[in-house]
This record gives structure tokens, C-alpha cells and sequence, in this order.
């Protein structure tokens, strides 16, 4: 449990089903799709986050379990998402403050253009073939998310490329030659679909034996017992409990909202650490006036707590 006092403890289950899903497909009418996925949402009480483009659709909900049943049906009673794969964990508490339906270029952002993953892909591996593969020593493995992701946990012995964005990731691979020095590329993520693109990419840069792990980190520490487990740390995650754990248990971090940044109990005890303010990985980069304007926002958001409501900046 974090020594933070204004951190609420997380309950190893909950009362809150959250959807993690993503769907590549031609799906030319996104336009006119967002109002009556936004309103469906809306009705059913689901929060969170969906983006859409004319490459299909992406995005994290979370709400009782029959709102997000009916989300879902509605989803796939579409023709494109008939085959939509979701992966559920669950929250103590309202993970998201608001709905978004949000129109895109890109469902994951790469900036690679002609980059189908309906067209080339890499090689799904289960969660439980994962470890053997990961573990040949003529495999290398790569994590495609971005830094402050990886800075909480990551696999065994993979690589790390310190990307702030995933738009960083084809010049990574592009400079690391010595990426073509073992025959087999295994590639993975929080969820599955930035290795979509990730190992679409690889192949069209002509590595061969490209593998990525099917569902991604979430569906590892939901299927692979922690005593087999070649997992180090938490996974962070896109929404209010930052972080989750072997058997999808909500984490210990704390959201710096100053940076983003996940922090642990250590780091919130840091002389650098001002809550809402700055924290150890941005306290360097905080102007007095980044740090005043800061302090104001996070006086508003304590009033609004102890008017029982949530300040939409918190």
C-alpha cells in the first residue's frame, strides 16, 4: 500500500468492469459513427476514452458490467468489428472522469504512412508460449511503448528503446542496425496494438521472423501465474489507477498531474515531490511560474473534494 495519505487504497477486485479493446478495419463511415457511439455511451453510463478512424477503432471504457456488455454488442454488431477483441480487468473506483469519442488519422499513432496491419503483421504468440520464446537466446526483445510506461515494469532481458512517443519508434529501429544480428524479433505492449503496427513495420523493413505477444501485457498477467511469470514491476495503464498488477490487481504508483509521470511510494516521499506541482522526474523542467499556475489548479481541485465533487483537472 502507498504511504501517500491522499492516495485511496485499491481494492484487489472491484466494483467497475474496464474494457480495453482495439479493432483494425476499413471503416470509411468513423465520421458518422462517433454521435451514436458517443450517445450509446452516454446512456449506458460508460466513460473512458475511444478513438476512431477510417483504420478502425481503439480506446479503454470502463462502467458497470451491462454497460459496457451493451457497449460491446453495439460494437460488434457493426459489420467491421464483428470480430472486436476485448480484454477486461476491473476497478475499485471510476477509473475515467468523462466520455470521449474522438475522430483520428490513426487509431495508434505511428506517422509511417501505408503502415495495414490487415495487409502484414508479425507472428501472434500466446501469453503461455511467451516465455519460451522470450528466453531463446537467438531472440531479442523489444519493448514499443514509450519511457514512462517501461520506467515501472518490462520483460526479462528486453530492450528499451526510451521513447517519449511511439512516432520515435521507426527512427529507433531504422539506427539500431544491430537489431539484424539475431534471426528472431519479439515485440510487445500494454495491450496488443501498437505491435500491430510495430511488426507490420519491422516487416517491411525486412526482419523475417517478427513475433509480438497476443493481448498484449494485460493478457500475460491475466493468464501467466505470477510464480512462472518472467514480468519485472507494474504495467502502467491509461486511466485513474495508473498501474496494475500480476492477475490484473490495481498497482501502488501514483499519477504525477503535473508530468504524467507514475510514481512510486518512494517517490511521493521526495523532497522534489508537490502534489498536482512537480515531482521528481519534471521538478527540473518546472518554471515558478509553471509551479504557481499549478498550485491554483490544485487549490481548485481541494475545494471541489471537499464539496464532494471532482474537479475535472484532478
Amino acid at each position: 500500500m502507498s504511504d501517500n495519505p491522499d492516495t485511496i487504497p485499491h481494492e484487489p477486485g472491484g466494483a467497475f468492469c474496464v474494457a480495453a479493446l482495439y479493432h483494425f478495419a476499413r471503416f470509411p463511415r468513423f465520421e458518422s459513427f462517433q454521435e451514436p457511439l458517443y450517445a450509446l455511451c452516454q446512456e449506458n453510463g460508460v466513460k473512458g476514452s475511444l478513438l476512431i478512424a477510417s483504420e478502425g477503432i481503439n480506446g479503454t471504457i470502463a462502467g458497470s458490467d451491462e454497460g459496457i456488455a451493451n457497449v460491446l454488442a453495439f460494437l460488434r454488431a457493426q459489420p467491421e468489428f464483428s470480430a472486436l477483441v476485448h480484454k477486461e480487468s476491473r476497478a475499485s473506483k471510476m477509473p475515467f472522469l468523462r466520455m470521449k469519442v474522438r475522430l483520428k488519422k490513426e487509431i495508434v499513432t505511428m506517422g509511417v504512412e501505408n503502415i495495414d496491419p490487415n495487409k502484414i503483421v508479425g507472428t501472434y504468440v500466446e501469453p503461455k508460449d511467451w516465455n519460451e520464446l522470450i528466453s531463446d537466446p537467438e531472440t531479442i526483445v523489444i519493448d514499443t511503448r514509450n519511457d514512462y510506461e517501461t520506467s515501472i515494469g518490462i520483460f526479462k532481458n528486453a530492450i528499451d528503446p526510451n521513447t517519449k512517443t511511439f512516432r520515435e519508434f521507426p527512427d529507433w529501429v531504422r539506427n539500431n542496425t544491430g537489431l539484424h544480428n539475431k534471426p528472431k524479433i519479439a515485440m510487445y505492449c500494454t495491450g496488443g496494438i501498437r505491435c500491430e503496427k510495430a511488426t507490420a513495420f519491422m516487416k517491411e523493413q525486412g526482419f523475417d521472423e517478427v513475433y509480438h505477444l497476443k493481448g498484449g501485457i494485460l493478457k500475460y498477467l491475466e493468464e501467466v501465474p505470477e510464480e512462472e511469470s518472467l514480468w519485472e514491476g507494474a504495467c502502467f495503464v491509461f486511466d485513474e489507477r495508473v498501474s496494475i498488477t500480476h492477475g490484473l490487481k490495481e498497482g501502488e504508483h501514483t499519477l504525477c498531474h503535473a508530468c504524467r509521470y507514475p510514481l512510486t511510494a518512494e517517490e511521493v516521499r521526495s523532497p522534489l515531490y508537490e502534489e498536482g506541482v512537480a515531482c521528481p522526474h519534471c521538478h527540473a523542467t518546472r518554471t515558478e511560474e509553471d509551479r504557481l499556475r499549478y498550485r491554483q489548479r490544485q487549490k481548485q481541485i481541494a475545494l471541489a473534494k471537499t464539496r464532494g465533487e471532482k474537479h475535472i483537472g484532478s
